[in-house]
């Protein structure tokens, strides 16, 4: 016999043998077969990327600052579905840097400088003052040195005006003397750090053009 017709039967018996040892280890279909269940809208994608995404979810920005389902956390949800570039943590931030920026310009007197950041009211409260020191010749030297501690005390929102308010507590640190005309220091300690604390409300209508949040009312 021919060495490759030898060859040819040598192959097609380890294939036949092959094909019997599959057939006993994956068995065969036979008759009907429930067809596979398709997988839910997204499903497969979802399997695929190797995690379950959780529509609905909890919004750890608020989570974060106020307690779940709380006014305060459902005012501050209303807030982000109007403007859904609305972050309370970035919020917090600017408040930071506004507690820093409107009481340093009212320790100075730069009233002008706070016009678009303080409401009718706090404006003319902080300029009464401003105007008081002025009057009796005294004059505030300050530093201020940070902000220790800002945290989220209240949230509102009307759904009627689209007006949002957020009360923030926050500790600032600061150096403050009062000289009087003559330069003599009144009051404070040019080498003493203080503590102050205060109680801000905030407010804006939400979906406005202008990005600007306003200090409405002040506490301590």
């Amino acid at each position: 016999m021919d060495s490759a017709v030898i060859q040819l039967l040598v192959l097609a018996g380890i294939a036949v043998f092959l094909i019997l040892r599959l057939r006993s280890v994956l068995g065969t279909r036979e008759g009907y077969e429930r067809p596979p269940e398709p997988l839910p809208n997204g499903s497969a994608e979802k399997a695929r990327a190797g995690f379950d995404v959780i529509e609905g979810g909890v919004d750890h920005d608020i989570a974060d600052h106020a307690p779940s389902g709380s006014p305060a956390a459902q005012a501050l949800a209303e807030m982000k579905r109007i403007e859904p570039d609305f972050h309370v943590g970035e919020f917090l931030s600017g408040a930071r840097q506004a507690y820093e920026m409107i009481v340093m310009g009212f320790e100075r007197g730069d009233m002008d400088d706070l016009v678009p950041f303080l409401s009718r009211d706090v404006f003319e409260s902080f300029d009464e003052i401003v105007q008081l020191r002025e009057r009796e010749g005294l004059t505030v030297e300050a530093s201020f040195v940070g902000v220790r501690e800002v945290e989220l005390e209240d949230a509102t929102f009307d759904d009627k005006t689209g007006e949002a308010e957020v009360t923030v507590r926050l500790l600032g640190e600061l150096t403050s003397v009062v000289r009087n005309q003559d330069g003599e220091i009144v009051e404070g300690d040019p080498n003493v750090i203080k503590q102050q604390r205060d109680v801000w409300t905030f407010a804006r209508r939400m979906g406005s053009d202008n990005p600007n949040w306003k200090l409405v009312s002040t506490g301590g």
